[in-house]
């Protein structure tokens, strides 16, 4: 029995937004959208820095130099927001801070 193989490409081939998402098209003519709901920095971002991204990743990534933004054809295709960040300040109790004693210098 033989089987039919198709061959994927998962490169990227273009990148290109409509009002509310990203779509990007892959090698082997599929396209993936996403909404830019799930990327932060693109959605902030402005028409000129949105166009001017990158290959990275052999082409399996699309780097945007402007936002430091990186995206890879493997999350994209997994449906994969981008991570939260956190902007929590970790403070240390009063017992943990070290006091610094400064020496004299004769």
């Amino acid at each position: 029995m033989g089987t039919l193989a198709v061959k994927t490409d998962e490169r990227v081939e273009a990148v290109y937004f409509t009002r509310d998402s990203i779509v990007v098209d892959l090698m082997d003519g599929r396209t993936i959208s996403a909404p830019l709901a799930w990327y932060p920095k693109l959605l902030k971002a402005n028409l000129k820095q949105k166009s001017q991204w990158e290959l990275c990743g052999g082409g399996y990534g699309i780097h945007w130099p402007d936002i430091d933004e990186d995206l890879s054809t493997e999350g994209l295709l997994r449906g994969a927001p981008a991570p939260k960040t956190s902007k929590k300040t970790i403070q240390l109790s009063p017992a943990k801070k070290k006091s610094r004693k400064r020496s004299k210098v004769s």
